[in-house]
């Protein structure tokens, strides 16, 4: 099942390998809908508001480690390329415990500090008590979320990206059969929708390191790969810190408008709730393609492909971009459906809030399928700096004009999510500027 991407043609290796990886991030996705789509259902808009804001806090401490296990699969798919087999199984080894390491850390942070975080982002009252409830919960499956993320990148710097689908596969359905079970069954009400992805997280994490530790050598541990050197510890901190404060960044941004959305209540926040699982959808596949994509730039880069690392980044941009403007015209043209799907059709106050947001980020897709490009070649060109350095810009607009207009009584909620996109189009500005002021794409 592993893909050499230095070989073969260029669009359909990389569509061929990021097709998995589409379908992986697709399902992972249904963890949180199926969250989102039955608590709406059944227990109600104030229950659906306090899982969506709770959602944004468990993405940006989520992001902390998914950030760090993506920038240690980019070097170890660069070795990989480079076919120094020696390194890459010591940048795995420190990688594992580097990031297993702040996991913890971020375990035993989380569940002292829980309420006073919730406070900070504003929770009205009378969602406090659920939301507490769901958040105590939910990151006790920290771990899990680790282990199937790292061991998921891993295999996708190696090329293969089939495996992790078929484990997230596996563990969506039985998310949904178990938030079914626990939330109407069994009456556990939001208790049970935190309990049945947390189990299914186990599910895929655990699932997954057993199969990388029977079927791949390259990936099991060993006591003489252990070493701590400072070369490879700074490379491995230099991987990992920065694609995981990219990641974080970004997350921490999502998290501070978030905290704004609540500042308008019950209903704007169940509007947002339901708006941004069908805007991650929505632009998810570029997103992964995006990873794809830089996987495809590092593994090439590694092996000196110049040549094929040029073609790759044309062929990227126009598939990006013809899915990208498909997409935005059929979101803008049905958000009043998508929206009826998490929301009952009598709360017409919720739907009509949500198909404004959709609207405004729905005609503007292309902006942020280019930044996820461009994220994905300074990663795979080994220049994660500038991939960080996309996101403050691209965050910072966002959250800076959000909370400069919001408060304006005739524009409110509106400049939170025109905010939004202009943040997109300020960070392609600049990534691409740099990369033609600097010969990046000539001399790559």
């Amino acid at each position: 099942m592993k893909k050499d991407l230095t070989q073969g043609n260029v669009t359909g290796t990389m569509l061929r390998f990021a097709g998995p990886m589409i379908l992986g991030n697709l399902l992972q996705q249904l963890y949180n809908v199926a969250d989102t789509l039955i608590v709406g259902r059944f227990l109600g808009a104030d229950a659906l508001a306090a899982v969506g804001s709770a959602y944004t806090l468990m993405t940006f401490l989520n992001s902390v480690q998914i950030g760090m296990c993506m920038g240690c699969g980019a070097l170890s798919s660069y070795y990989f390329g480079k076919k120094e087999e020696g390194k890459m199984r010591e940048s795995i080894h420190l990688s594992f415990l580097l990031i297993g390491s702040v996991t913890v850390i971020l375990n035993l942070l989380v569940l002292v500090f829980c309420e006073p975080v919730l406070r900070l982002l504003q929770v009205p009252p009378e969602l406090m008590e659920m939301m507490y409830t769901y958040v105590r919960i939910i990151f006790l499956g920290l771990i899990f979320v680790f282990l199937y993320n790292f061991f998921a990148y891993l295999l996708r710097a190696l090329g293969n990206s089939v495996i992790p689908l078929y484990f997230l596969g596996s563990t969506a359905i039985l998310n949904i059969v178990l938030d079914l079970f626990f939330v109407v069954v069994c009456d556990w009400k939001i208790g049970g929708a935190a309990w049945a992805t947390i189990l299914s997280q186990a599910v895929s994490g655990v699932g997954l390191w057993i199969y990388a530790w029977i079927k791949e050598p390259l990936l099991r541990f060993r006591r003489t790969y252990f070493r701590i050197t400072k070369s490879a510890v700074g490379e491995c901190l230099r991987f990992a810190s920065a694609s995981s404060l990219q990641q974080s960044v970004m997350n921490f941004g999502i998290l501070m408008v978030q905290g704004l959305v609540n500042s308008f209540g019950p209903t704007v926040m169940a509007a947002f709730a339901a708006a941004v699982k069908i805007d991650s959808f929505a632009y998810m596949p570029a997103q992964e393609f995006g990873n794809a994509f830089s996987l495809f730039i590092s593994q090439n880069h590694g092996a000196g492909e110049r040549e094929r690392v040029r073609r790759g980044t044309g062929s990227a941009v126009k598939v990006s971009m013809i899915f990208c403007v498909l997409v935005s015209v059929f979101v803008f043209l049905s958000a009043g459906n998508l929206m009826g799907l998490f929301v009952d059709v009598g709360e017409t106050e919720i739907i009509r809030v949500g198909v404004g947001y959709l609207r405004v980020e729905g005609a503007f897709y292309c902006g942020i399928g280019l930044l996820f490009l461009l994220y994905g070649y300074y990663r795979g060109m080994n220049k994660p700096e500038m991939s960080l350095i996309l996101t403050v810009i691209s965050l910072g607009t966002r959250v800076l004009l959000a909370y400069l207009l919001a408060p304006i009584p005739w524009i409110g909620v509106w400049g939170i999510w025109s905010a939004i996109p202009i943040g997109w189009f300020l960070a392609d500005a600049v990534g691409v500027l740099f990369l033609f002021s600097n010969n990046i794409f000539r001399n790559s």
